[in-house]
């Protein structure tokens, strides 16, 4: 019987090193395709594109090595004016969310917020690409967009599977090469950049358009290329998702174009030309039309990307109506659906007038005066509830927060987990007995079941 058991434990054993040498053997190559954003979104909606690989990480943002176990890999990608480098890498949390752990990532950020945290992991980790000018001021220059790409833009993801093998050879070459920069806007782009460190791994899997592009390599060009590579080679995992903009006042990022689908799409640019050379204009027209990458939807059959949750499908349109409408009642009609944008302004507002700080976790919070008192405020997952006075701010900051994530529109936003993880947030920083009664109202009054079922429910 003894040795029956030891057998067991043994075998049992084997399994667990066996699946957790899979495991560790896992790497992947993801092309992070950006939305265009601001001013520059307004002139080129082209938007950015970097790769993110899983098994390699930054030693420094310019020395790269193998990642250990636990650890997410980095973003490598290449931006005009940042030092004299060519190529930058950050871990992927701070790229996204410009911190270092995922509790601390801002449930609604706003401008400041975002500079701050921004220049404070600049400080801390990127003094030798972007070092402080006279005086303690933070420096000019790209540098900005190596930290907290989500708070400006939505992300498309497209992520192939890769090995350790190829990791360490790539490795091996941008270590040892020279990295100097080389930006140039037609020829030495951001998705020329993308384009060799996919092509390296799987040559030849990605390619540029010479009529949908006029020979430009653009960040959309290769996402189509990355996805027609993946079909042709089922034998290597693959999979899309869609990494959202955190809700926050700045401006939502906008769809990303190839350039003459970009040219087309301008009203700015294609009226002035259909005057001035109808031909021309026609042109343009019959070549957007005849190529398929101005059709290309990224966020097709795309899941939702969460920092500290597995991948999701995003929320039905149905469930979404249904969780807007117990959202309504939740907040006891403070704020109805029609006056959302208004408390959403007002919540700004409020934030604009705080000063962003680090609680002693070194969590951002927010300093706010109120009643002539400085009042600490959390703004993050770990510390929404940073002290008993936190509810009201913490229920604006949810409301705010759930209502961007169930506004329509492409690309999604949320998974249905997601959403039911807010409300939950929300219930808590509300009044327990007003927001079950608001609850159980709603859900009189959809006559459905709901999509979000409370604690109390379940038991």
């Amino acid at each position: 019987m003894r040795f029956l058991t030891k057998l067991r434990r043994s075998i049992g054993l084997v399994f667990v090193l066996v699946m957790l040498s899979v495991s560790l053997a896992n790497a992947s190559a993801t092309l992070l395709l950006e939305e265009p954003y601001g001013k520059l979104g307004f002139f080129t909606a082209t938007g950015h594109v970097a790769v993110y690989l899983s098994g390699v990480c930054a030693e420094t943002p310019l020395v790269l090595r193998q990642c250990a176990p636990g650890e997410l890999g980095a973003v490598i990608s290449r931006y005009n004016g940042v030092g004299s480098y060519d190529w930058v890498a950050i871990p992927l949390i701070p790229y996204l969310y410009g911190v270092d752990h995922v509790d601390d990532i801002p449930l609604f950020a706003d401008p400041k917020m975002v500079a701050f945290l921004r220049d404070q992991y600049r400080r801390k980790h990127l003094e030798a690409v972007a070092p402080d000018l006279d005086g303690g001021v933070a420096p000019g220059g790209n540098w900005y967009e190596l930290v907290g790409s989500a708070y400006d833009r939505a992300d498309y993801a497209f992520e192939i599977e890769t090995s350790a093998t190829q990791d360490q050879a790539f490795i091996q070459r941008y270590n040892s090469a020279p990295n100097r920069a080389q930006f140039r806007t037609v020829s030495r782009n951001c998705a020329d950049f993308a384009k060799d460190v996919i092509n390296f791994y799987y040559p030849k899997a990605l390619h540029r358009s010479v009529v949908a592009d006029v020979a430009i390599t653009t960040p959309k060009q290769m996402a189509k290329t990355m996805v027609k590579f993946s079909s042709r080679h089922p034998e290597l995992q693959f999979s899309r998702y869609v990494i959202p903009q955190v809700p926050g006042s700045a401006a939502r990022s906008t769809a990303v174009h190839g350039v003459v689908e970009s040219f087309f799409k301008s009203k700015k640019y294609i009226v002035p030309s259909a005057v001035v050379s109808p031909v021309f204009a026609g042109c343009v027209a019959a070549v957007y039309v005849g190529t398929s990458a101005a059709h290309f939807d990224p966020a097709r059959q795309a899941q939702v990307y969460n920092a500290d949750r597995a991948l999701e499908p995003p929320v039905g349109a149905e469930d979404r109506r249904s969780f807007q409408t117990q959202l309504n009642h939740l907040v006891s009609g403070e704020l109805s659906e029609a006056n959302g944008s208004y408390g959403e302004k007002k919540l700004a507002r409020m934030m604009s007038k705080a000063s962003p700080a680090f609680d002693s976790d070194g969590r951002p919070i927010l300093r706010m005066l109120i009643a002539d008192h400085v009042v600490n405020v959390g703004v993050a997952q770990g510390n929404i509830f940073f002290t008993q006075s936190s509810g009201q701010f913490a229920a604006q900051i949810l409301e705010a927060r759930l209502r961007e994530e169930l506004r329509r529109g492409n690309p999604p936003k949320v998974s249905e987990n997601d959403v039911e993880h807010d409300m939950m947030l929300l219930q808590k920083a509300l009044s327990p007995a007003e927001s079950e009664l608001a609850l159980r109202s709603a859900r009189m009054q959809a006559g459905t079941q709901s999509p979000w079922t409370s604690a109390a429910d379940r038991q």
